[in-house]
């Protein structure tokens, strides 16, 4: 294993212990107490595996200003129980209507698809709590940016919309602007906002903002062309979920517009983007540098 992957294996795993303490009944309960069979699909849902790339970028993004793993964990974990939500969501038989995650049956498949809407919704719900404590940080300004941040990806111009815009796709044929937006959108609105989430608790500058976030978004649409690409080059095993229904769904993706081996330099076109975007953080950067290169290289 290399060190880089040896260092993300131990921030994930990080990250697991934070999400198995946080998503206990105990600590989801409000006024009243949340139910058994709710509080077992949302662990289902979150503590199944998962790479935790999200969170990680979040660090890996206040790292650059010296703030520790610990300071960041809560609003990482926001981030990872916002992504779980949307895959929840999107697994539905009215979504994407996919029977496998992570190598698990989906939480509509485990339990059932009420029950999988509900953990979804609570997930969400559940993110903003954390963002809100002052445990996620002492400057209640700071604390409300967070939270317009992760907000703004996940609504209807973000997470939701990109969403909602790969089922109108399957209808209609996209141009590869439209394709581009809506990737935009649908996955790379949570990585720009981890990234950038980390900037914030930094206390990033105007200018170091806007370089963490040309990085992010190129970082986003690396991840979603590398996805596409393993969607039709990579098996159900190594992906943990069932690969080629994009092209039988005729779902709008670049690969299928634009061909497998154009796609491939287009991924590492992309990913220079990104690296070039950190030249102003020098050796501070590297390990986003190193997860940028991940994306594009990565065999699940």
């Amino acid at each position: 294993m290399s060190n880089f992957a040896s260092q993300r294996h131990d921030c994930a795993n990080r990250i697991d212990l934070a999400l198995q303490g946080f998503l206990t009944p105990r600590k989801l309960s409000g006024s009243g107490i949340a139910p058994d069979i709710l509080v077992e699909a949302i662990r289902h849902g979150v503590l199944n595996g998962g790479k935790r790339l999200r969170p990680i970028l979040l660090i890996q993004s206040a790292a650059i200003f010296s703030i520790s793993e610990k300071q960041a964990t809560r609003a990482a974990m926001a981030v990872e129980l916002v992504h779980c939500y949307s895959l929840i969501h999107d697994d539905l038989p009215a979504m994407d209507n996919d029977d496998l995650r992570r190598g698990q049956p989906t939480v509509h498949k485990a339990y059932d698809e009420a029950t999988a809407i509900l953990a979804g919704d609570a997930l969400l719900a559940h993110a903003f709590e954390l963002l809100s404590h002052s445990d996620c940080h002492p400057d209640p300004q700071v604390r409300i940016d967070l939270v317009a941040e992760l907000a703004k990806a996940s609504g209807a111009g973000g997470m939701a919309g990109g969403q909602s815009l790969d089922l109108q796709g399957e209808k209609t044929r996209f141009s590869e602007k439209q394709i581009e937006q809506m990737q935009k959108m649908k996955t790379g609105a949570l990585i720009y906002a981890a990234v950038r989430m980390g900037a914030i608790i930094g206390g990033a500058d105007e200018k170091q903002l806007l370089s963490l976030s040309t990085y992010a978004q190129a970082a986003g649409r690396a991840f979603q062309l590398a996805d596409d690409i393993l969607d039709l080059t990579a098996s159900t095993e190594q992906m943990g979920k069932t690969t080629g229904k994009d092209a039988a769904a005729k779902k709008p993706t670049l690969v299928a517009r634009i061909g497998l081996k154009a796609a491939k330099r287009h991924l590492g076109d992309t990913i220079h983007t990104a690296l070039s975007a950190l030249m102003m953080f020098g050796p501070k950067a590297d390990d986003l540098r190193a997860t940028a290169r991940f994306f594009g290289d990565r065999e699940s």
